[in-house]
């Protein structure tokens, strides 16, 4: 079972920075309606008061829910989605706002560093909103990122990466080169192919990733932080087809 990484470090439960309300407009989503929180199962899931489960759209979870407690437990929360309403074992995803206000829930977490940007967001707009609070955590060091245990991963570090097999991480490194082979897109962190880290991408997703802004080919020579689930073939590699998942150094 696929499983996030997560540190062992002390969470603030502080109010922290977020993305300002105007920002968050860019970020079309489908109101669902409403419903109160009567427990928190884990860091992004929560029974409703009519018996339903809400797992929390577009992000991973880093804690065992005290986070997500001190901001639902028994509030009233306003539910957007986008994309699928219900996941495959029939639990609402969602977008959750406490009662009229903004930012959501999702965004409050990642900006207390209570979260990770998920792999696939299904938005442009969404996904710049959460990588932005994400962004404003990581780089002030807030919660989780206070550990520095938790820093990405380099690319370069291959026996951290093995060791990590199966958990969601994010990765860092310098694109070293973009081949095609087939029906796969390779970016390559090294030049032993058979050993060193590749992000995959499905050549049928290539259009998305250029939608995006984000093409390829001109991805050689830069550095990048990747995110997603860490699988092996013959080296380690994490499978890409949503442009979120890449993100340009500067």
């Amino acid at each position: 079972m696929k499983k996030l990484i997560v540190a062992a470090a002390g969470l603030s439960l502080l109010a922290a920075q977020v993305p300002t309300q105007a920002s968050a407009q860019a970020c079309k989503l489908t109101a669902i309606g409403s419903a109160e929180v009567a427990a928190v199962r884990d860091g992004r899931t929560l029974l409703l008061g009519d018996g339903r489960e809400l797992r929390l759209a577009a992000i991973e979870s880093l804690d065992d829910g005290a986070a997500l407690r001190a901001l639902a437990q028994g509030r009233a929360l306003r539910l957007e989605k986008l994309g699928a309403e219900r996941d495959r074992y029939g639990r609402l995803v969602a977008f959750a706002f406490a009662a009229d206000a903004a930012p959501s829930l999702q965004e409050r977490l990642l900006a207390q560093g209570a979260a990770l940007v998920a792999a696939r967001v299904g938005d442009k707009a969404c996904a710049g909103v959460l990588l932005a609070a994400e962004k404003q955590a990581r780089e002030a060091r807030r919660g989780l990122w206070a550990d520095p245990n938790f820093a990405p991963l380099q690319a370069d570090n291959l026996a951290g990466l093995g060791a990590k097999t199966g958990h969601f991480a994010l990765i860092e490194g310098r694109v070293l080169s973009v081949n095609t082979s087939g029906s796969t897109i390779y970016l390559n962190f090294g030049y032993r192919w058979t050993r060193d880290f590749a992000v995959v991408i499905p050549r049928r997703s290539q259009g998305g990733f250029r939608a995006a802004g984000l093409e390829l080919k001109a991805l050689e020579g830069r550095r990048v932080r990747v995110r997603g689930f860490i699988d092996r073939r013959r080296g380690p590699i994490v499978e890409a087809d949503a442009p979120e998942q890449i993100e340009i150094i500067p």
